[in-house]
């Protein structure tokens, strides 16, 4: 899987802050099915969680699917937004890249439970959610790819897309490791990523 924050002084599109109601409870959701898988949480448990009751969740959504689908939908925006605004706000292409490692290492740590969930649970989005969230990371990967091409013209697009993928599994693997302090674990991901893409 398919994703991480940075400071708000540009127009930069940034990481959204947890503010809502509705926020509260996808980060509550994110939590548990991450622990226990998105068919061993219910309702009851998720309304439990926030302290409501379960019936009342449904002022927020329409179903248990409405939240695993809205949760993958959102982040996978967020990933390609900001992604795109990073890379198009540094000044070369080897600049771009190293924007986008960082900005997906930091989304990375920032947000575990996503992506265990996104990596476990992807099978049990609705067919319309799923084509969504399947859009809009290949468009991420194809960001990333054509980013890597600018560096490496030599490498063909299905290979700068293979490095991609490659790379994200490496910075994806920040949920085992949670012995490692987070600033230590930022630089070494950062280092492994760009050295894995030669950048």
């Amino acid at each position: 899987m398919p994703e991480s924050t940075a400071e708000s002084t540009t127009a930069t599109p940034q990481a959204r802050p947890v503010t809502s109601r509705r926020q509260q409870l996808l980060d509550i959701a994110a939590d548990l099915f991450a622990r226990r898988g998105f068919h061993g949480v219910s309702v009851t448990d998720l309304g439990a969680a926030a302290g409501i009751s379960g019936p009342a969740l449904y002022k927020h959504f329409t179903s248990k699917d409405a939240i695993l689908a809205e949760m993958l939908i959102s982040i996978s925006e967020e990933l390609l937004s900001v992604g795109r605004a990073r890379a198009a706000s540094a000044t070369d292409v080897r600049g771009s890249l190293a924007a986008l490692v960082d900005w997906h290492v930091d989304f990375a740590l920032s947000h575990k439970p996503l992506i265990i969930v996104q990596d476990r649970d992807w099978s049990s989005l609705p067919d319309e959610a799923r084509e969504r969230v399947r859009g809009l990371q290949r468009d991420y990967v194809d960001l990333w790819a054509t980013t890597l091409q600018g560096l490496h013209p030599e490498v063909s697009l299905d290979t700068a897309r293979a490095c991609v993928h490659a790379t994200f599994g490496l910075i994806n693997s920040t949920p085992r490791s949670s012995r490692v302090p987070v600033e230590e674990m930022r630089a070494l991901l950062t280092e492994m990523a760009l050295r894995a893409l030669d950048a």
